[in-house]
């Protein structure tokens, strides 16, 4: 987690335009965050994070979901998504089609590349 921190971060310029989703639980406490970057036709899904004891609670879901609608609300129709491995499953559930492995600039093992 610590090796992913910064890759994690997102701008005040990103939540000032609207780019930035956040799921809360039922005690308003912050559960995950998504972060749609629009370039043209195809969005990529900058970050997306849910808080891991929140994971299964259908928060991913629901910022996925959100992350999807705010996507062609920017224009783009299609999304591509570097995950971490250990979400590839849940993309895939999801309905993302795995492309390829590829680099991380957040630590140093491949990717899965999705789209």
């Amino acid at each position: 987690m610590n090796k992913s921190a910064a890759a994690l971060v997102v701008s005040e310029v990103d939540i000032a335009a609207g780019r930035v989703l956040v799921a809360f639980d039922a005690a308003g406490r912050t559960i995950g965050v998504a972060c749609v970057m629009p370039e043209g036709e195809t969005a990529d899904l900058d970050v997306m994070f849910v808080d891991p004891p929140a994971i299964g609670s259908g928060a991913g879901r629901v910022l996925f979901e959100a992350a999807v609608v705010l996507a062609r609300r920017l224009g783009s129709w299609r999304m591509t998504i570097l995950a971490d491995p250990n979400a590839a499953a849940f993309y895939e559930r999801m309905g993302v089609r795995f492309l390829r492995n590829a680099p991380s600039d957040a630590i140093s093992r491949p990717h899965p590349a999705a789209l």
